[in-house]
């Protein structure tokens, strides 16, 4: 009778959801070349080629497609069955800044609960400040955050890339304040800042039209064509235009996105290696 090799199992799972060699040995802490030799022997074990490769793209195969859930649920019971004999279970809580938590973040948290469905997984979605205050308490066991000028340093992670971006109906005559959607003060978001420093810097006036609470509400006064708003590319709803170069707006600085972890127990810390390894991959630079 044929037995699955786990670890190959949870490799084909990670090539599957990464699309990419590279990425899955990256997040699993291995090479390329031996999550290749393992994945080629499950293959060889189940007679059925899983995962087609061509220099430029990695794909299920129609095999590899029908096997994905089995191989899923083959994890999870896998693990279901360690943890009866764990005497406590493992905590990961992670904070994610607002407009860091981007339209992956889904595949992500996704992604992780796959690699270890037994993994606790708190995420909490916050404001810099507050996500800083909730880690130095201990509520968070990692966040990903801004890095600020003069505050303490962490683990580079990628890079946020800033545009002003309205609907595509919005107008504004530069004789008249520019109408900005902004988050509340309370907030304390380096976003706001950027944007207000940006213009006070090239002189040009602006009015505080819409105060959200957050990202979300912000982006609401944005697509109704009421006001614009400095938001980062990567999180920028459809059907929003950038409209800088057309208005004559200032560039905004780009920020540096930063991980900060305390001590992890090991199941956390590679899950966590896991999910910062697929982020980094998610936020490279296009071309």
């Amino acid at each position: 009778m044929t037995s699955l090799d786990v670890d190959a199992v949870r490799i084909f799972v990670m090539v599957a959801d990464l699309q990419s060699f590279t990425r899955a040995a990256a997040a699993l802490g291995s090479t390329q070349a031996t999550i290749s030799v393992k994945l080629r022997r499950l293959e060889e074990k189940l007679g059925s080629r899983l995962i087609e490769r061509t220099p430029r793209r990695v794909a299920l195969s129609a095999k590899g497609a029908v096997f994905l859930p089995a191989a899923r649920e083959f994890l999870a019971s896998h693990e279901r069955a360690l943890t009866e004999f764990s005497a406590a279970s493992c905590r990961l809580a992670l904070g994610f800044v607002d407009h860091v938590a981007g339209p992956e973040l889904s595949t992500l948290i996704a992604q992780l609960h796959a690699h270890d469905p037994s993994l606790s997984l708190n995420v909490r979605i916050d404001t810099s400040s507050m996500l800083e205050e909730a880690f130095d308490r201990g509520e968070l066991d990692a966040v990903i955050v801004h890095q600020e000028d003069g505050g303490r340093r962490g683990e580079a992670l990628s890079r946020t890339h800033y545009g002003w971006f309205a609907a595509p109906a919005f107008e504004w005559r530069p004789e008249t304040p520019l109408r900005l959607a902004l988050l509340s003060t309370v907030c304390n978001c380096p976003d706001r800042v950027r944007a207000i420093d940006a213009l006070d810097r090239a002189g040009i006036a602006w009015s505080e039209a819409f105060v959200g609470g957050g990202g979300a509400a912000v982006n609401i006064a944005v697509s109704a064509g009421f006001a614009v708003s400095a938001l980062a590319y990567r999180v920028v709803p459809p059907g929003l235009v950038e409209v800088g170069r057309k208005l004559g707006l200032p560039p905004i600085p780009p920020s540096e996105i930063i991980l900060h972890a305390h001590a992890l127990a090991p199941r956390a810390r590679e899950g966590l290696h896991m999910l910062t390894t697929a982020f980094r991959e998610y936020n490279l630079p296009a071309g």
